[in-house]
């Protein structure tokens, strides 16, 4: 069976800069909350008027392959941690993924309309990268689209990304390269987020939500399924402060048209602050803290 998140992954012992020595479920120690404010601070400085001249910076398109197995414990899923000294999520946990390439945008015939090539492509994309962050091979026909991300209009690097749902080939052997991805671990989603709760690790607003919709999924083939019966969710980001807390609005939000955080009315937003992070989304009726449907 599949050791426990924190434990050596199989096989990956040794002297190899290329293999993971050891995956813990948190990462040693870093981020104080004294940091921790400061990059918010930093954000919150970016999120003023639009770019002027062209516009807003162009989205990149890229995708990410959530890779999951069923732990002891339950679900878990696969995930990294970019070297610190990276300009784009430096330091970061993140899911196996990049941007699309040249090579991975080929003309299908039976790719349909304009969103069926541009999957077909970030398929491509997501398992090229997989192979090339963590070594693994995935089927192509088993990626899920989970769901589409798009950053603030205010954001200096933007990338419009594919977020898929994938199992874990058996047998699972992770390997990284040491240099861009400096470590791995499969991890059971709740374990992540209260990792960065307790400071150890930082993720994006993306990954944060999709690991908190996969703490309700109890297993590989039920979180495949419910992303299968679904179509793929869209996440246009749209960004403001409110006091010392950065909210980042999506579509169903009553503030997201107007970008007025204060305005009553349905809520669909991510509060973080150096204190938190906490998912808001419900009707104007009961909230779901969350983030469950009502």
């Amino acid at each position: 069976g599949a050791p426990p998140a924190g434990s050596p992954l199989p096989g990956e012992a040794g002297s190899d800069p290329g293999q993971v020595r050891y995956a813990s479920t948190v990462s040693p120690p870093g981020d104080d909350p004294d940091r921790t404010k400061e990059r918010l601070a930093a954000w919150a400085s970016r999120l003023g008027p639009a770019p002027g001249g062209d516009g807003p910076t162009p989205a990149v398109p890229a995708a990410t392959v959530v890779v999951l197995r069923d732990g002891p414990d339950g679900l878990e899923a696969l995930m990294l941690r970019r070297d610190a000294r990276l300009a784009f999520a430096g330091g970061m946990w993140v899911f196996p993924g990049g941007r699309v390439e040249d090579a991975d945008v080929l003309a299908d015939a039976d790719a349909g309309d304009g969103t069926g090539v541009e999957l077909a492509a970030a398929r491509r994309a997501a398992l090229r990268e997989t192979v090339e962050e963590a070594g693994l091979v995935l089927a192509a026909d088993r990626l899920v689209p989970l769901s589409h991300w798009v950053p603030p209009p205010q954001t200096p690097k933007r990338y419009a990304t594919w977020f898929f749902l994938a199992p874990a080939p058996a047998p699972a052997r992770v390997r990284v390269d040491g240099r861009e991805i400096r470590e791995a671990t499969w991890v059971r989603p709740a374990a992540a987020l209260a990792a960065r709760d307790a400071g150890r690790w930082e993720l994006t607003p993306p990954t944060w939500v999709t690991l908190h919709w996969l703490t309700d999924q109890p297993s590989v083939a039920v979180a495949l399924a419910a992303a299968a019966a679904r179509e793929p969710e869209r996440f246009t980001t749209r960004a403001a402060v409110v006091g010392d807390e950065v909210v980042a609005l999506w579509a169903g939000d009553a503030g997201y048209d107007g970008g007025d955080p204060d305005r009553p009315g349905p809520r669909h937003r991510l509060w973080m602050s150096a204190q938190g992070w906490r998912y808001e989304r419900h009707d104007g009726g009961a909230l779901s803290r969350r983030g469950r449907r009502p």
